[in-house]
């Protein structure tokens, strides 16, 4: 399989493996708000190819992996972070805590999907989708975009999980960035006036398949779980530009409100990241190449997940296929992603006020 065999790096790997070099990287720390469920088998594969103990953490509440980078910053802690997004790894690029370094994978990614500084890298990508329940809701009135969410008719059927961290506080700062604070604001009043606000885009995926919602935003590897459970849903790509003929009052809204033209899907990845001055940056350099090989995301990509692979190789192996949309397929959301992390601070000061508890 294409890309399956690590280069460049894996030479000094092995030559480390072997006692040719004077200094043995023993263990990496990896700091990632991906689930253990998902990431341990993915590390146990580093350390079979490279000798490398890893050592984890994982996310133990909202933004708890970030806190502590910060305030580890005169003593790291971490080596590599694994983030879900890309929001608060800018954030941590902008407060200078991540190191700057060229890998041998940069050649297999598009610029787009690195940073020009070479301090994150990105692959492996979710999409923001609408997951409807098909025997609550006939497809005539499945929804189309997310400003569907603040429509009357679905008050306490439609459900969210809270903006405050992860793949929805992320999709928050896109918006707030792309639309504007007058319009962002707006949008997540009617959110929170309208909608059921849960934990986390699992449970509203589970919501809207056991029943307890109509439909949902949520993350795609959420929606395709249960999809692929054999629950009664459809998934839904938001904000695509209306097919000819068709009378859709929401999505015409929609385009006047943004000038014309809709605004398309929100796409996500994984972003990984050295930590400067870290313990171990030998090891981490290792496994930041290793996780952006087409091992590591056609794993995601053919796994319960069902990610979407951004790499050259991953695109091109035949055993690698996206079982959802890619950008390729539908219109994706442009974002600023730079805009979007530096307005952060003042959109999620508002969020936390207007979303401090669940329902």
């Amino acid at each position: 399989m294409k890309g399956r065999t690590l280069a460049g790096w894996m030479t000094l790997l092995l030559a480390v493996a072997s006692g040719c070099a004077p200094e043995v990287p023993k263990q990496v720390v990896v700091y990632t708000a991906t689930s253990a469920e998902v990431a341990k088998p993915i590390f146990a594969a580093f350390t079979r190819q490279t000798g490398i103990e890893v050592i984890p953490r994982y996310e133990t509440g909202a933004g708890s992996l970030v806190r502590s980078l910060e305030a580890e910053r005169d003593e790291p802690q971490a080596d590599v972070y694994w983030n879900d997004e890309l929001l608060q790894t800018l954030r941590l690029k902008q407060d200078g805590l991540l190191r700057q370094q060229p890998l041998a994978a940069d050649a297999k990614y598009d610029a787009a999907y690195r940073s020009p500084d070479y301090d994150w890298r990105a692959f492996a990508a979710r999409a923001r989708v609408i997951i409807v329940n098909k025997n609550l809701v006939k497809e005539p009135r499945w929804p189309k975009s997310i400003e569907e969410l603040t429509d009357p008719q679905w008050y306490d059927k439609a459900g969210v999980a809270k903006p405050l961290a992860g793949p929805s506080a992320a999709h928050a700062a896109a918006l707030f960035s792309a639309w504007g604070e007058e319009r962002a604001k707006k949008f997540y009043t009617g959110v929170k006036k309208n909608c059921r606000i849960v934990s986390d885009g699992n449970r509203v995926a589970q919501d809207v398949a056991s029943g307890a919602l109509s439909f949902g935003l949520t993350n795609s590897d959420d929606a395709m779980v249960v999809k692929e459970g054999g629950a009664p849903v459809e998934i839904i790509y938001p904000d695509q530009p209306k097919a000819e003929g068709a009378n859709d009052q929401a999505s015409d809204q929609a385009a006047r409100d943004q000038g014309g033209g809709a605004t398309g899907t929100l796409f996500i990845p994984n972003t990984v990241a050295m930590i400067e001055g870290s313990p171990n940056p030998e090891a981490g350099h290792a496994m930041a190449e290793f996780l952006l090989t087409s091992l590591v995301e056609c794993r995601l990509v053919i796994g319960p997940t069902a990610q979407i692979p951004l790499s050259r190789d991953s695109k091109s192996d035949n055993a690698c296929r996206c079982r959802v949309k890619t950008p390729d397929e539908v219109k994706a959301m442009a974002v600023d992603w730079n805009a979007a992390a530096a307005g952060w601070d003042d959109a999620s000061q508002w969020l936390a006020e207007e979303f401090g508890a669940a329902r």
